[in-house]
């Protein structure tokens, strides 16, 4: 299952994603976390320290890897230097699982141990000073999109993804690729403002969206949000000492959470789960395609010196059942 955290920057929601990593870890459930925002947290909130964060590889730095890999032997891709972020897989392309081991985890992944199980975590890697004025932050972010792409992922495994804040995951077509994307709101204007706006872009498209209240401090607050968001509100959190204690470096064992807190992260797996049923992979296939074809229109024909419309397999669709043709060696 893959899911997104979204919202507002300082809306918490690479807080609340690193519970929901922790929660799901604790089920010994297979994760990938991924920190995809502009601003890399998603390490130091999982636990690590300064340095273990800066020495997590950047998805960005192996892009050719990550094309040559899953390109496999795709005859409608004549090299992986004419794959973009959105080339979609067909007949001859490698696909990735979660709890596998390839080339692309190999390079990109490390193994965070937590309280109670482990997750692996790749980064895009940090928007740097040499890329100022030069680079556009969403070329970071083609390596995710790339992967989630190729990904064949079924119920009891997790894909969740630290997204960057505001709307800019509208930018591309990777806001399509999940099953459930949680927006955390806090209690404002400016929260609700982003909801408003990840709502719209998301209607057209069948997007899952659920809203996580956060920074809740009272009834005022929640009916507030009950008020703005209606029937989109799945939970709220509040203060946390659990977090207060974490951001200051002195991390207590998850168990220690709140009750009350534990419980909404339980609901965010509960819906999650019952999601699974809802699942349309042809749409999820046409969307890859669509999304493919307007990028290879507006950019990527004039970047790569090809029609990437001829990337396109039409009889094949992303589903579990693509992983019964033998993927190439």
């Amino acid at each position: 299952m893959k899911i997104a955290f979204v919202g507002k920057g300082g809306s918490g929601k690479t807080t609340l994603s690193s519970l929901f990593i922790r929660h799901l870890a604790a089920t010994r459930a297979p994760v990938i976390a991924v920190d995809a925002d502009i601003n890399q947290h998603l390490g130091a909130a999982l636990g690590l320290d300064e340095a273990e964060a800066a020495a997590l590889p950047a998805m960005g730095a192996h892009l050719p890897l990550i094309k040559d890999y899953l390109r496999g032997s795709n005859p409608r891709i004549a090299s992986a230097e004419t794959m973009i972020k959105t080339t979609p897989p067909g007949a001859g392309s490698r696909l990735l699982r979660i709890a596998e081991d390839n080339p692309v985890y190999e390079a990109c992944a490390r193994t965070v141990r937590l309280d109670d199980g482990e997750v692996r975590l790749m980064a895009t890697g940090p928007f740097t000073e040499s890329d100022l004025g030069v680079a556009c932050y969403h070329s970071k972010v083609g390596a995710v999109e790339l992967c989630l792409n190729h990904l064949v992922d079924g119920r009891g495994e997790f894909m969740v993804v630290d997204m960057t804040a505001g709307s800019d995951s509208f930018a591309s077509g990777m806001f399509t690729r999940f099953d459930m994307t949680f927006l955390v709101a806090e209690p404002t204007r400016k929260g609700i403002a982003v909801y408003r706006q990840y709502k719209a872009y998301a209607r057209d498209f069948g997007v899952a969206l659920r809203v996580v209240g956060n920074k809740v401090q009272g009834p005022d607050d929640l009916d507030f949000l009950r008020e703005e968001v209606g029937e989109d509100l799945l939970v709220t959190v509040g203060h946390s000492d659990w977090v207060r204690a974490m951001e200051k470096g002195r991390p207590l064992p998850f168990d220690r959470l709140e009750e009350t807190n534990r419980r909404a992260l339980r609901t965010l797996n509960e819906t999650v789960d019952a999601s699974y049923a809802q699942r349309d992979w042809q749409r999820y296939s046409r969307q890859m395609v669509h999304f493919h074809l307007k990028n290879a229109a507006s950019w990527g024909n004039e970047r790569t010196g090809v029609d990437l419309a001829a990337q396109v397999d039409p009889a094949f669709v992303l589903d579990e059942r693509a992983l019964a043709t033998p993927q190439p060696a």
